[in-house]
């Protein structure tokens, strides 16, 4: 089973999309700026720069995605420093429920868990470690079996990766996450199933020849991909009705 991070096992969604907000309004120098309802699709489940490409494209095309990605780090060291002592943004990072029991039965019932995200390690770790203490469980590096991120931001003076050029929806992170992170080979690319809330990640999946289950609180619906889903579950329970089915 390989598992999205931000909105399928931690409800983390509207705290990017407040940084993505965040950054825009500095780029217009507009504190009050507030994105629309019909901008949500296309600021969540990609990489930070495709997020940030979309704003400025239709709020400040006299800016650069650049420019935008210096305030949206900016913003994010801030706002990540001050949650990790243990202040910032209330509700920041909420694991989903149900959560807790559904990762222990898939391991009760010996399924390898590999955890795959688009966000940047900077982001993701804190994500992760804020769920399984909330949880009580202990270090996630000892849980999953797997855990992929979309690596490190090249900035000035840092070395970076390829992680803003292989987001999803590319395959590359599920497909690095079975082959690599656990060891399935492709012939065995039938054993597998991804769970993801949102259309970029279920493209990937799909892509990556794995079978998608769809959380059905996310955009894919708005995003007009259910239709690629092999199947659409409201809750954990659901989801593991469906891992049972399939033997």
């Amino acid at each position: 089973v390989l598992m999205d991070l931000d909105g399928t096992s931690v409800r983390s969604e509207e705290f990017w999309i407040w940084i993505i907000q965040m950054s825009t309004a500095s780029l217009l120098g507009d504190a009050k700026f507030e994105l629309e309802d019909a901008d949500l699709p296309y600021v969540s489940g990609h990489s930070v720069s495709e997020h940030l490409q979309y704003c400025v494209g239709k709020y400040c095309p006299d800016k650069t995605v650049e420019e935008a990605r210096e305030y949206y780090f900016e913003h994010t060291r801030r706002e990540m420093s001050e949650i990790m002592e243990g202040r910032g943004r209330e509700g920041a990072f909420v694991p989903s429920p149900g959560l807790k029991e559904f990762l222990y039965e898939l391991k009760d019932l010996g399924i390898r868990i590999g955890l795959v995200t688009s966000g940047l390690y900077e982001k993701a770790w804190p994500e992760i470690l804020s769920a399984f203490r909330t949880l009580d469980m202990g270090d996630p590096c000892d849980f999953y079996d797997a855990i992929i991120t979309a690596g490190f931001a090249i900035r000035k003076g840092e070395a970076g990766t390829l992680g803003e050029l292989s987001p999803k929806p590319h395959p590359w992170l599920y497909a690095e996450a079975c082959r690599v992170g656990l060891g399935i080979p492709p012939e065995e690319s039938g054993s597998v199933v991804g769970i993801e809330d949102s259309g970029a990640g279920i493209c990937s999946i799909r892509l990556a020849g794995f079978a998608p289950i769809g959380m059905m609180d996310g955009n894919i619906t708005q995003s007009g991909t259910q239709g690629l889903c092999a199947e659409q579950c409201h809750d954990f329970g659901d989801v593991m009705a469906y891992i049972k089915s399939r033997g």
